[in-house]
């Protein structure tokens, strides 16, 4: 639905993004990652026909933006960072012009305008000023006139920036709603809400792509080995030997007295099989967890490494 293949984006002698390719299929919701100036807000531009590329080539649901930008805008909805409303305008004004823009008549613009109010909880605003509204109800307003005429490709921009904790919770909720009907670009440095919303992360800095993987990849619930935090009561020779013993360990370290890091094959059956040795053993077993990274280590992990790199 969404392929990028090499782009890159020159201001001057600047590079803002450089050989950035990915791909978004039908239905995927996917986390767009980095943190400020890394490139995000230039790649949506250029995605969404606001900025031409230098070069390389950028296509929404098999149309180049370049080649085919009203094609392209027809299928995409565009949240920007700073949302573009008339503040003036009343709600209902507001969002009709903007289906009259995108070609919407009579019957059909204000039914779709009825439809994009109540998906986003703005019935009762109908008839606000937008001016007067709070950023949250903005920011409502905002994502409906990325909803007229239902596009397949939602394109949301920071789109939880400077709201309070409810409102944050109030626009990642509607955002998960969207993802059951939209392909959904999610471009944030709010690493929270990727975790709660996204299935796969893309992650950019200084103009490049640094990882991309699903979530599950990405915080090691799956790939080439499990780790295990244990905390074991016995005699330190005795559990290491019998932890040794299990079928699928690969490595046993002593973190603290009675505390132990225990590297295992990718095994799904590795918890029981670590807990059944130890039992059978007559080891005191006070806790046995699996180590998981956050979104937050990946993230530091890549940007550190990718500066390392550049350094």
């Amino acid at each position: 639905m969404i392929v990028l293949t090499g782009v890159t984006k020159y201001y001057g002698q600047i590079a803002a993004v450089e050989g950035v390719s990915f791909s978004v299929e039908a239905g995927e919701v996917i986390g767009f990652l980095g943190p400020n100036g890394a490139g995000k807000t230039t790649t949506l531009r250029i995605l969404t026909g606001f900025t031409t590329a230098s070069r390389g080539t950028a296509k929404i649901a098999g149309f180049d933006v370049n080649d085919h930008p009203i094609e392209v805008k027809r299928r995409v909805g565009y949240l920007p960072e700073s949302v573009p409303l008339y503040r003036e305008m009343i709600v209902r004004k507001f969002l009709g012009y903007v289906a009259e823009i995108k070609g919407l008549q009579g019957k059909k613009r204000v039914h779709e305008v009825g439809r994009v109010m109540e998906r986003c909880g703005l019935s009762h605003m109908a008839g606000r000023t937008i001016g007067n509204l709070s950023k949250g109800y903005r920011q409502r307003v905002g994502l409906a006139q990325a909803l007229i005429g239902n596009p397949p490709v939602l394109i949301l921009d920071e789109p939880t920036v400077g709201l309070d904790p409810r409102q944050i919770v109030e626009i990642r909720d509607m955002i998960k709603n969207l993802a059951q009907e939209h392909t959904v670009l999610l471009s944030t440095h709010i690493l929270p809400e990727v975790a709660m919303v996204c299935e796969r992360v893309v992650i950019i800095n200084r103009g490049h792509i640094v990882a991309e993987d699903s979530m599950a990849n990405l915080a090691g619930v799956s790939g080439d080995k499990r780790v295990f935090d244990a905390d074991i009561l016995g005699d330190e020779t005795a559990i290491r030997i019998t932890l040794a013993d299990v079928h699928g360990v690969r490595d046993v370290a002593v973190e603290a007295k009675g505390r132990y890091r225990i590297t295992t094959d990718p095994d799904e059956r590795m918890g029981v099989l670590l807990t059944t040795a130890l039992v059978r053993a007559n080891h005191g077993v006070e806790n046995l967890r699996e180590r998981t990274r956050t979104l937050e280590d990946v993230f530091i992990e890549a940007i550190g490494a990718d500066e390392g790199d550049a350094a």
